[in-house]
């Protein structure tokens, strides 16, 4: 089905549907049926219409950027891998360093700690630090800067068409899902055109819990928000449960095909607000109440991954299934609006949040604490427990989860910016090469090489380094001390930007 749009400032014409090709046809008759299958809840719980925004994306200014009009995708089948592992990749937002129990968190997070302690931890995980960034990262494999993205954004963030990883194992054979976080375009550039054969949850960078609402209401944000297969749906429950039952729906479903689960919670990003049996944990600890309510919805969160993993015991799915765990940004220092969600939160300010120590920084910069995050991989029986120190990015997971489930993909025709790890998570004594990794946001870019990382302001022009070998914290700047470090860095820097969209 190919959709055309046509931009008259901010309204929007109808699109017009047409038959395509049959590979198209077949993934719109899976759409039609998983709308079908799930009607009666949504007669039940609520009503959906039409996910309907206007074509424009901004970027770092005020002014729209209009984009030409693309068609809908279509992505050929390649012969089904109905023995391929299953995957599920769950990723909180906002989760700070120090806001996980196997890093020395007071949070309990019994079942993730399971999981960490039986899988491989990633100390050096790196992401952007910022959700729409990272999220773009990781389903293309290149670096967001590659489409112009530089922070949270809305229109179309992704070329419709480009392979995505949902796009690809689609092509596989796998039933892929969303449940969760989208935030990689608004309407109608929506999760269904990326590859995904059903999606629920929310469009934007943030909802209230119960309402479902997204903050205000913006020339490319509607505060409807909440949607089943890209169509909005008005729904009763905490999001973090309603998320929870949709991944378990999609490990019940009997359906011989594997299945990709992207599973994006919307905890512990604010506003928060939690039921009292997950606040009343916390109680006996001397914390400021917003701190509470962050702990409470990461416990909250961790409950829900317990019932995930239960189910996916019950149904013999356990040791067939990898489970990759990322948040999206380092944690969040605090926040606080007397306008947003309509002024339901003025007299709730979120003073303390996140916890990103030891790391320097919070979401939003370059320092560690806002790109390094809680990070482990699980495959019972197929992944010995333990630690890797090796730096990954965020944009390896698109080429290395393809290694991992034998795709008949070729790998060398998808341009991508990450590298498959696969060989040093199987066999964690091999050394890895020295790498390079590159992070581009509105007036700043960062390089690492090896153990130096250079931090550059564009706009003041201001450049520190740190030698993370030595100083994790980023402490000492040494940038006068090594000009010629700096120098190599900046060339580094040129260099992978030339391929970056302005």
């Amino acid at each position: 089905m190919s959709f055309r749009y046509c931009i008259y400032f901010i309204f929007i014409a109808v699109f017009i549907s047409s038959s395509q090709l049959a590979g198209q046809e077949k993934s719109n008759k899976t759409e039609q049926s998983n709308s079908k299958a799930s009607a009666s809840t949504i007669r039940s719980k609520g009503t959906v219409e039409k996910a309907i925004r206007p074509n424009i994306r901004t970027s770092g200014g005020p002014e729209a950027k209009y984009k030409k009009s693309r068609t809908n995708p279509t992505y050929p089948k390649h012969e089904t891998t109905s023995n391929g592992p299953n995957i599920i990749v769950i990723i909180p937002d906002d989760l700070g360093w120090a806001d996980i129990g196997y890093n020395g968190s007071e949070i309990l997070t019994p079942h993730l700690d399971q999981l960490a302690n039986t899988g491989i931890k990633m100390n050096q995980h790196y992401v952007m630090p910022t959700c729409t960034p990272t999220r773009v990262s990781f389903l293309t494999g290149k670096y967001p800067s590659r489409y112009g993205i530089l922070g949270p954004d809305y229109g179309e963030v992704i070329d419709v068409g480009d392979p995505t990883i949902s796009s690809l194992f689609q092509q596989e054979g796998y039933r892929t899902a969303i449940a969760g976080k989208w935030h990689m375009g608004s309407p109608p550039y929506t999760p269904l055109k990326y590859g995904f054969e059903t999606s629920y949850g929310y469009f934007d960078g943030q909802i209230d819990p119960y309402t479902h609402e997204y903050k205000t209401e913006t020339k490319l944000t509607s505060r409807q928000s909440w949607h089943r297969n890209d169509e909005y749906l008005t729904e009763e429950g905490h999001a973090t449960d309603l998320i929870t039952n949709e991944a378990l729906r999609v490990i019940n479903e009997n359906n011989k095909s594997p299945f990709f689960l992207y599973l994006a919670y919307s905890v512990p990003h604010y506003p928060l607000k939690e039921p009292e049996k997950w606040t009343s944990m916390y109680d006996h600890l001397n914390i400021s109440e917003s701190r509470k309510w962050y702990a409470a919805s990461v416990t909250h969160m961790d409950d829900g991954i317990g019932k995930i993993i239960a189910a996916l015991e019950e149904t013999g799915q356990r040791e067939n299934t990898i489970i990759l765990f990322i948040s999206d940004n380092g944690g969040q220092k605090s926040w606080q609006s007397t306008s947003e969600y309509h002024g339901a939160y003025a007299d709730k300010p979120h003073d303390v949040l996140g916890n990103n120590f030891p790391l320097r920084g919070w979401k939003t910069n370059l320092y560690e604490g806002g790109i390094r995050v809680p990070a482990f991989v699980n495959w019972e029986g197929q992944l010995k427990p333990g630690a890797t120190n090796i730096p990954i990015h965020v944009a390896d997971w698109l080429p290395t989860l393809l290694q991992m489930t034998r795709s008949n993909q070729n790998e060398n025709a998808i341009p991508v910016d990450g590298i498959d790890i696969w060989p040093y998570l199987r066999n964690k004594s091999e050394s890895a090469a020295e790498r390079t990794m590159y992070w581009k946001i509105r007036g700043a870019t960062a390089v690492r090489k090896g153990p130096w990382k250079l931090i550059h302001n564009r706009d003041s022009d201001r450049k520190e380094l740190y030698n993370l070998d030595d100083d994790f914290r980023e402490s000492k700047d040494l940038s006068e001390s090594n000009p010629e470090k700096v120098e190599e860095l900046l060339n580094v820097e040129n260099e992978i930007a030339k391929a970056d969209r302005e």
